[in-house]
């Protein structure tokens, strides 16, 4: 698999995604938050849609490019995204904000002028427990615009 444009051997297919990103890579961005799949705090794209890595298995991304936060921008441009979530102070606690970037990125890059209705249906499956949501969507809408 590719992970953030570089290839990478995974030694065990039968780990989780999320624990090989963080323990074995050192990619921390994606958090364990439920671990179960509702909160979406450990959301990467996989070929461009977003997954809870926390219930997907190294063996089932294989051959496939996976995409973390680490990977959204770079280390000399923040991507349009986080700067909106700067500009529009989109964070709170922070705990939600890399799977949030991750999943916004995804629809952007699929759909580059969503509806509001767009935005929260890509959403659905992100908590922010700070209820922060309307600073997210006001962020989002800057770079659609």
């Amino acid at each position: 698999m590719r992970v953030n444009g570089t290839a990478v051997t995974t030694p065990d297919p039968a780990r989780r995604l999320l624990d090989f990103l963080r323990d074995d890579l050192g990619l921390i961005g994606a958090k364990e938050g439920c671990g179960m799949g509702e909160c979406g705090a450990c959301t990467v794209l996989v070929d461009g849609d977003p997954v809870c890595s926390c219930l997907v298995l190294v063996g089932q991304v294989a051959a496939t490019d996976v995409v973390t936060v680490e990977g959204i921008g770079d280390d000399h441009r923040l991507h349009p995204v986080q700067e909106a979530f700067v500009d529009h102070y989109a964070s709170q606690c922070g705990f939600c904000t890399p799977g949030v970037v991750v999943s916004v990125a995804g629809l952007l890059a699929k759909n580059p002028r969503p509806a509001e209705a767009d935005v929260r249906e890509a959403l659905e499956g992100n908590l922010c427990r700070c209820t922060g949501y309307q600073a997210i969507f006001r962020a989002v809408a800057s770079v659609a615009e």
